[in-house]
């Protein structure tokens, strides 16, 4: 099964992207963790993708594609995938079909979130150095993670003035991703302003209908 996670920052992807990848008993692909971890490890292309992320930009579309497409080939069991932030440009999807072979993608499933709803939650975002998860500001008092006490920091790409233009480019560039997946009749809209819980549980039955 190959599912991709569609939603502006902040709508949830990454946290619904693990519990689905448990539930549904595939593996979780994210496409912003393999920036940081590429860039963590200053390969050629997480040095090149560096000044992008900084200011907040979206990577060029060459550069994600290598990274997501090296990562694909590395799942080999065949139970599936599900991408979290890839694809987030309408070429990026083309090049993904493309890649797939024919194969194509089972659901696109889109979190909707209104803007200011987004502007509230990314602006007060931490993230673990070790185990990457994401905490609302409230869980950061005490500067350590809740889950395995790593340290817990800010994002240069969270703060206020990167997280408005984070936003702009989504609806830019990200957007019309809706339009080409609907018109594929594979995408799916879930309501992100449900708790954790309800939207996991949506998304669930979504997969479920996909089943019948």
């Amino acid at each position: 099964m190959l599912l991709v996670l569609l939603g502006a920052p902040g709508a949830g992807k990454g946290t619904q992207a693990d519990v689905l990848a448990e539930k549904v008993g595939v593996a979780h692909v994210s496409s912003g963790d393999l920036l940081r971890k590429h860039r963590a490890d200053k390969t050629e292309l997480g040095t090149q993708a560096q000044s992008y992320m900084d200011k907040g930009d979206l990577v060029p579309d060459d550069l994600v594609i290598k990274m997501v497409l090296g990562r694909l080939a590395e799942e080999t069991d065949g139970a599936g995938v599900v991408l979290d932030g890839f694809p987030r440009t309408e070429p990026q999807a083309v090049a993904l079909d493309a890649a797939l072979e024919g194969k194509g993608i089972d659901r696109v499933l889109y979190v909707k979130v209104p803007e200011d709803e987004l502007v509230r939650r990314l602006g007060g975002r931490y993230n673990c150095r070790s185990c990457q998860r994401p905490f609302p500001e409230e869980a950061a008092g005490s500067g350590k993670c809740p889950v395995c006490g790593g340290e817990l920091y800010q994002r240069d790409d969270d703060r206020p003035e990167a997280v408005m233009n984070r936003l702009k480019v989504y609806e830019e560039q990200t957007a019309p991703l809706i339009s080409y997946y609907r018109n594929q009749g594979k995408l799916d809209e879930i309501n992100g302003l449900h708790s954790v819980e309800e939207v996991t549980s949506d998304l669930l039955k979504s997969l479920e209908a996909l089943a019948t």
